[in-house]
């Protein structure tokens, strides 16, 4: 579900940088107040989640992988804005570092997955849990159903996006210059996988830790509940250890989400589209469309535009596979941090807003 360069025109990022801007600016000043409190270890324990949890990748039908977001989970405890924000830190250091997800998709991964995939899991979040006591058990059925919502509508987008490129821009022969396949194939082959595994973990994973939150620290619940946020900060200190230490193990963890092989449908590189097995594999995950001999003209050219240092979370000067990815999970999560961290202390230099 992270774009990468060259599959969306100039015009479509544009768009949807554009689409972005507002959003990251109304949740900067919502969010400028909490940068002030304690939330800053809980923004930032979020955006590592998030990153971290995106790295364990899942078999798909078709050959393809997919991974859950933890959009679901940041919005249910951190309301969409702080989570717009934690989510989109995230999806930054993943183009910026490690090349997943193009830089000139950043608008548009952050739109489908950090914001609007944010605003939906906080919509059905709140529906579904309205008036329920902290501790209900609806309230862990409306978070699965949350995060289940988010991602697939985020997905949605993204098959929207890619099968729109074929329709808006060809060369003077006819051929797509970016992404190849129409929204009749990319819808249906987005969503499947979608629809029942990738929905499905980030189901478990935000019921599942909010389950947890109610019997450890169901304080961390309440602002959601639209009970105030001043809760959370007595809870932002010490009382978070246990889910540093979760997100710990789950960095130890990381070299299990390489145990899946393929690549994710729509994130295909350039060199694939000449590689008869790759071309197959394409072919087999497109309802058995064949791929374009070559790769388009506009994501050829397009998708040679940002070469990340750790690219694939592979760094090359690691021989092992597994432990370059341990590191590359280790590294971005501690950059996350460090990001975070900063913008609260800057934040705090200047003072709170009126």
């Amino acid at each position: 579900m992270h774009i990468p360069d060259g599959y969306l025109s100039p015009a479509t990022c544009a768009a949807l940088y554009g689409g972005a801007v507002p959003f990251w600016y109304v949740a900067l000043r919502r969010v400028r107040q909490a940068l002030h409190t304690r939330l800053v270890p809980l923004i930032s324990l979020f955006a590592a989640f998030s990153f971290v949890i995106m790295m364990f990748n899942l078999p798909l039908p078709g050959g393809t992988t997919g991974h859950a977001v933890g959009i679901g989970l940041a919005a249910v405890v951190l309301g969409p804005w702080a989570a717009m924000l934690a989510v989109s830190t995230a999806i930054v250091i993943q183009a910026l570092f490690f090349g997943d997800g193009g830089i000139t998709a950043i608008g548009a991964n952050c739109f489908n997955m950090a914001i609007v995939g944010a605003l939906v899991a906080y919509a059905v979040y709140r529906i579904l849990a309205r008036r329920a006591a902290i501790g209900s058990a609806r309230r862990v059925v409306a978070a699965g159903l949350a995060g289940y919502a988010a991602i697939n509508v985020s997905a949605l987008l993204a098959a929207i996006e890619f099968g729109i490129q074929p329709l808006l821009y060809r060369d003077a022969t006819g051929a797509p210059l970016y992404c190849p396949y129409p929204l009749s194939i990319a819808i249906p082959a987005m969503m499947l996988g979608h629809l029942t595994i990738a929905g499905f973990a980030e189901l478990t994973v935000s019921a599942g830790v909010v389950a947890y939150l109610q019997r450890s620290d169901p304080s961390l619940l309440q602002s959601t509940a639209g009970r105030g946020a001043e809760s959370i900060e007595a809870s932002a200190g010490g009382a978070l250890r246990p889910l540093w230490l979760g997100l710990g193990a789950l960095l130890i963890l990381t070299p299990l989400g390489i145990l899946a092989t393929g690549s994710a449908w729509g994130e295909w590189v350039a060199r694939d589209f000449a590689d008869p097995a790759a071309r197959h594999a394409i072919a087999a995950s497109s309802f058995h469309q064949a791929a374009p001999l070559r790769a388009p003209e506009g994501l050829a050219r397009w998708s040679q535009i940002w070469t990340a240092p750790f690219a694939r979370y592979a760094p090359p000067y690691v021989r092992s596979a597994a432990f370059g990815y341990l590191l590359s999970a280790m590294f971005g999560a501690g950059l996350i941090l460090l990001a975070c961290l900063a913008v609260g202390r800057l934040t705090r230099r200047q003072g709170p807003t009126t």
